[in-house]
């Protein structure tokens, strides 16, 4: 069981920073999971939203700031957004790191840092675009990815058509009979997130083989 936290430690630290990368690790996550968007000067910069608004003291489109300019605004906690390189160098090899690619134009520069720092056996670059997942692959058929879903959908036929290794799913979409047609495929099962360990045994049992928590204590009290 790969235990995941998401956006670092999320509900503890201000989300996607590298306090919060560094919470997660502290606490013993096998993987943190990043998002990832383009500044204004095409740096691959980790944040979730499309704007700036809900977790810095700035206002506007992320893709309006330059790197420069994103460095002076607040995360939370004088946290600043990292970049990928700067969470890249934190994690090093300690762990898992899940890169979700959150808009077109990421998927090449994500490449390149992975192939620059030799992840290749340390990362899974997913996302709701698909094409994105596949556009990875044929990149760099090495790096493992994943295929984001929320909803179940009739067949594993939907990752092996974005070549790609794993389905990381919203749990609420997950059974046992999915999980059991995925791992007939040879899929990674993943699913997110779970922060209340009263919701953990079902999963346990059909043997998903990741679990994102934005608390991951919860995770780790459970399965350790």
């Amino acid at each position: 069981m790969m235990i995941m936290g998401h956006r670092g430690a999320a509900a503890l630290e201000p989300e996607n920073t590298l306090l919060s990368i560094e919470r997660a690790m502290e606490i013993g996550v096998d993987a943190v999971e990043i998002d990832v968007r383009l500044s204004k000067d095409k740096e691959i910069v980790v944040i979730h939203d499309s704007t700036v608004d809900r977790t810095t003291n700035g206002t506007g489109p992320v893709s309006s700031y330059a790197l420069k300019e994103m460095k002076k605004l607040d995360a939370g906690k004088g946290e600043t957004i990292p970049t990928l390189d700067e969470v890249i160098d934190l994690i090093g090899n300690q762990v898992m790191l899940v890169i979700e690619l959150k808009e077109e134009g990421t998927e090449r520069k994500v490449v390149e840092l992975i192939k620059r720092n030799n992840l290749d056996d340390n990362v899974y670059v997913i996302s709701f675009w698909h094409s994105l997942v596949r556009a990875v692959k044929e990149m760099d058929s090495r790096i493992k990815t994943g295929i984001l879903l929320v909803g179940c959908p009739v067949d594993a036929c939907i990752a092996t058509q974005a070549s790609a290794n794993a389905l990381v799913m919203k749990y609420t979409f997950v059974n046992r009979k999915f999980v059991e047609i995925a791992h007939k495929e040879g899929l990674k099962v993943f699913i997110w997130n779970i922060d209340d360990r009263h919701l953990l045994k079902p999963y346990a049992d059909m043997r998903v083989d990741g679990i994102g928590s934005n608390d991951p204590r919860v995770l780790v009290e459970y399965f350790r």
